[in-house]
């Protein structure tokens, strides 16, 4: 039983992959790395600047302790989202005549 299996092109193969998925990787880091640079020009606005994109100063802090590879715009994103949402939902329960009970203490949004 001599089976001549071509060695070659498979190891080629299996190096080309590895090459494309390292690329893949590095490209992801130096995108993550672009927008983390940009994400601390953010840091310098005021919280006013900020509450009118729909992040807060604790979203960025939350932001910033990702790991270096992580994007932290992807979260800064979801979060002004998120809040977008939720002000939607609360405008539609008020036009339904729904309204949220009173909780008795401040928001934590005021200073």
């Amino acid at each position: 039983m001599n089976a001549k299996i071509p060695v070659l092109p498979i190891v080629a193969g299996m190096l080309a992959r590895a090459l494309i998925l390292g690329f893949r990787r590095l490209r992801k880091v130096i995108r993550a790395a672009r927008n983390r640079r940009d994400a601390h020009m953010l840091a310098a606005l005021d919280r006013r600047m900020l509450a009118d994109m729909g992040i807060t100063r604790a979203d960025l802090n939350d932001a910033f302790s990702e790991p270096f590879w992580e994007d932290p715009t992807a979260l800064l994103r979801e979060r002004a989202l998120e809040r977008r949402w939720g002000r939607a939902l609360m405008r539609e329960e008020a036009e339904r005549g729904f309204s949220r009970p009173p909780i008795g203490r401040p928001s934590r949004q005021t200073l």
